[in-house]
């Protein structure tokens, strides 16, 4: 089991380029990533975007990558031709005007448009081999990150599970007493507005029969342990159960939401709240599971 939570980093250097790749990942119920890259990596965006597809499944993904450049002779460039027709024009209208020349103007004439420039850059297929290989480092310590949180999520949700399980295991108890009150119950009513000796014992138990048979809750406690059975094998067996825990959940919910109606009871009924609230613990921590 994995989380949808993580973190990976990879980092290498290559022609005194320091290129620094970062991978986060937050709970998303659909794939979606978001890709911020330096202008000049914009025609491998895709191939970057195969790469961590193949990799991971659902989540928010931000991918970054970070560039230093070390190399002077990438360095930005000053555009002396330009400079000095800027500064020529500056000192002539400075004399037309009677206007003192600026004490910055060296600064100033850098700021204008394209006297500084930078190299066009670009990646050689070599330095993209590389950076390929650090991507897939990257992608290979973010999954290490999310296993790790996966192992702490699957240890809470099969703990909580099995609590769903030994509270079923305590309803047979409840359920005599439970019967008991109800018939005493009935028989008190009736009592109450009917004459003993104008009671048909017969027709009573065939009444009570069926009323019990209405609140019957073998077939719920069955499905309930067969679900969690399966959630259980589901957790061990699949990679990526998060959305197949979903839907059993929901079929383990809806057994209970049953034997709470059912219940007619209040110690039952105490039970069944025990169940919904571990029930609602693991519907939170499977948000975040892959």
């Amino acid at each position: 089991m994995q989380s949808m939570t993580g973190f990976g980093k990879a980092i290498c250097e290559i022609n005194k380029k320091h290129y620094t790749i970062e991978i986060r990942s937050l709970n998303s119920k659909q794939t979606d990533f978001y890709l911020k890259i330096p202008q000049y990596f914009k025609e491998k965006e895709t191939k970057i975007r195969n790469i961590l597809s193949q990799e991971l499944q659902r989540g928010k993904v931000e991918f970054v990558i970070l560039v230093e450049n070390n190399n002077a002779a990438n360095a930005a460039e000053i555009n002396e031709e330009l400079f000095k027709a800027f500064a020529n024009q500056i000192s002539k209208l400075s004399k037309k005007t009677g206007l003192a020349e600026d004490q910055n103007l060296v600064s100033t004439i850098l700021r204008l448009p394209d006297v500084i420039s930078s190299k066009r850059e670009e990646i050689d297929e070599k330095e993209w081999v590389e950076i390929e290989q650090t991507i897939k480092t990257a992608i290979k310590n973010l999954v290490n990150f999310r296993k790790q949180e996966g192992e702490v999520l699957q240890e809470d949700i099969v703990a909580r599970i099995k609590n769903i399980e030994t509270l079923l295991q305590e309803i047979p108890e409840h359920e005599q007493r439970r019967i008991d009150k109800i018939r005493e119950r009935i028989g008190q009513n009736l009592q109450e507005f009917v004459a003993n000796e104008n009671i048909d014992k017969n027709r009573l138990e065939q009444e009570i029969i069926y009323y019990l048979e209405k609140l019957d809750i073998t077939e719920e406690k069955v499905r309930l342990k067969n679900h969690c059975t399966y959630f259980l094998a589901t957790t061990d067996k699949e990679a990526a159960p998060g959305k197949k825990l979903g839907f059993i959940s929901q079929e383990i919910g809806r057994e209970i939401n049953t034997i709470g109606s059912k219940a007619n009871d209040s110690d039952l009924q105490k039970v069944v709240v025990e169940m919904k609230n571990e029930l609602e613990k693991i519907k939170e921590q499977l948000l975040n599971v892959l």
